[in-house]
């Protein structure tokens, strides 16, 4: 239906979020030139995902609509490039494109692909080096780099563990030895963390 409204108000379509069921109108998207963001496999868990299936992301690669995997869950939109690899079962795509969904096909359907998304001299080094292949669930990031600075390198953060490791000990030992010298004791007060969803209000408890 928008597509229609689109096409007979002559404004384009940019990108059609959680699209879960995109593989049913892959072929009008493709004519329309809109792009595709959905979820990996998700499906079921409310009316307008009744009939969403694994292969989306596939079938919607294959027929030429630039297609991103996209969360709104805090957690799994640290892992993507995992999200991603599920292509490759469901629906045969190749490590390339893989990938792709979850780098330069997002750039491309943000109109930044010129800045980011893939390798390349002149472009924004925004990079991740990883112990294994990306797409694996065994890869840890080895190395962040962002504007070419790296902000997480793998070896330097277990030194900085082991640091904490010993303050942590060494502030415990103080509050023990306070403590049998007959000073006051305080029961700690935790704060729970909450984790945030794309719902959430900044600011909210």
């Amino acid at each position: 239906m928008l597509l229609h409204v689109a096409d007979s108000m002559k404004f384009k379509v940019n990108t059609f979020t959680h699209i879960l069921e995109g593989y049913k109108m892959a072929d009008k998207m493709k004519a329309h030139g809109a792009n595709a963001s959905t979820f990996a496999d998700w499906w079921a868990y409310k009316l307008e995902v009744m009939e969403a299936i694994p292969y989306n992301s596939a079938l919607l690669t294959k027929m030429g609509v630039n297609t991103c995997i996209n969360s709104d869950d805090a957690e799994m939109g640290r892992r993507l490039n995992q999200e991603a690899a599920k292509g490759i079962k469901y629906g045969g795509l190749t490590e390339t494109e893989a990938l792709k969904l979850a780098t330069l096909n997002a750039a491309k359907a943000l109109h930044i692909d010129d800045k980011v998304g893939s390798i390349k001299v002149g472009k924004i080094a925004d990079l991740v080096l990883w112990t294994d292949n990306p797409l694996s669930i065994y890869a840890k990031a080895d190395k962040t780099i962002i504007d070419g600075q790296i902000y997480f390198d793998r070896e330097e953060d277990a030194k900085l563990r082991e640091n904490i490791k010993k303050e942590r000990a060494r502030i415990i030992n103080k509050l023990i030895a306070e403590k049998n010298k007959g000073g006051k004791v305080v029961k700690p007060s935790g704060r729970k963390r909450g984790l945030d969803h794309c719902d959430t209000i900044e600011g909210e408890d």
